[in-house]
């Protein structure tokens, strides 16, 4: 089973930055893939960025790719969301959910994760 409790939301101007932590425990933690996802008003909830626990790796979405950065610190449990550049379109309920079961392809969609924070919103003015 793994907990996760998301933080570092709030309102940023288009062209600014935000980092979004996620603090997860949870004794399975080490073998867990850890994602982060985000729905929009009136939109789908998509996939932004995965990282595996134990070697590192790190996926993304086409939408955030080199505006992103997802890295996780193992000293600390916590992932982080670096985001840059940010857009309107960026504005959503940003959430981190873990899995232990999804690989390859699989980590890019949501019904793979069992494990989900409570959210934090991101809100994006012009």
């Amino acid at each position: 089973q793994v907990q996760l409790v998301e933080s570092g939301g709030g309102l940023v101007q288009t062209g600014g930055s935000l980092r979004l932590s996620c603090a997860a425990s949870g004794r399975t933690l080490g073998r867990s893939t850890i994602g982060w996802f985000r729905q929009g008003p009136a939109r789908a909830r998509e996939f932004v960025a995965a990282i595996s626990w134990a070697s590192g790796n790190s996926y993304y979405a086409d939408s955030v790719k080199g505006r992103f950065t997802i890295t996780r610190d193992n000293t600390k449990n916590m992932v982080y969301l670096q985001m840059d550049s940010l857009q309107i379109d960026d504005t959503a309920v940003y959430s981190c959910a873990a899995t232990t079961v999804a690989y390859g392809l699989a980590i890019r969609a949501s019904n793979s994760y069992n494990y989900w924070g409570q959210g934090t919103q991101v809100t994006v003015s012009s």
